[in-house]
């Protein structure tokens, strides 16, 4: 397959890297375009206001180019401009830190790969339920090998596959198990704190209080050590209530 492989942490990542080599070795044509910074949480953002430049990397048999952009950045300016034809599958990841939840609206991670899907791409995010992983390798042979299995050519238009690995080593993990997002959201909270010179700043905390995760979802089942994979697509019509609203005012 001739893949796009973009992530939200950076060029530098150690997810990108690890599924990049993985990619390689299985014998895909990959080319990389991802942010030359860490773009975690922007979303689906996009460089309006000013120019994006690129930077070539090419360093211990990794070759790729740096966007200083956004992830959907990276996709746009990749599919438009930067590659020589339409890639069979936008891949984004891997992600340090789980993306669940309503952290599909804020990630760059799934950002990137749903940009990918709207241009009618088949896509897939791939993120790991920890935000400080130091070997990826594995988990991103485990994604390399997984590609071949799923029927891309099957797939509604502008789906994407949301794909995470559990905080552990794979030999550990259990099986995958297609699920359902979390619906729940966050409990957000803020910390006060002073920069040196006593002016105050905040730091944003948060998290999903246990009571309110299904337990047939993505996060229960990630907490259980599940590897989960979740189908999304980007639809927001919420067709009970155009019903409703149709009843009562029309």
């Amino acid at each position: 397959m001739y893949i796009l492989l973009a992530n939200d942490d950076g060029i530098q990542a150690v997810g990108l890297r690890a599924l990049y080599f993985a990619l390689v070795e299985a014998g895909h044509d990959v080319r990389v375009v991802a942010p030359v910074t860490e773009q975690s949480a922007v979303g689906h953002a996009v460089t309006l206001s000013m120019p994006i430049k690129v930077k070539d990397f090419r360093e211990n048999g990794f070759v790729g180019q740096g966007v200083y952009g956004t992830p959907v950045d990276c996709v746009k300016l990749g599919l438009s401009t930067l590659l020589d034809q339409k890639p069979d599958l936008v891949l984004s990841g891997i992600n340090a830190g789980a993306n669940v939840g309503v952290d599909i609206l804020y990630s760059g991670t799934v950002s990137a790969a749903t940009e990918g899907a709207l241009m009618e791409i088949p896509s897939m995010a791939v993120s790991m339920d920890n935000y400080n992983p130091v070997d990826l390798t594995n988990q991103a042979q485990y994604c390399a090998a997984l590609l071949p299995q799923i029927p891309w050519n099957s797939l509604p238009a502008k789906c994407v596959l949301n794909l995470n690995f559990p905080d552990c080593p794979i030999e550990e993990a259990k099986e995958l198990v297609l699920c359902a997002h979390t619906r729940a959201s966050y409990e957000d909270a803020y910390e006060t704190r002073r920069d040196p010179r006593g002016h105050l700043y905040y730091w944003l905390c948060g998290a999903i209080p246990p009571k309110r995760i299904s337990e047939d979802r993505d996060r229960a089942l990630l907490t259980k050590k599940h590897i989960t994979l979740t189908p999304l697509h980007f639809d927001f019509t919420d067709r009970k209530t155009m019903d409703l609203l149709n009843k009562k005012l029309i």
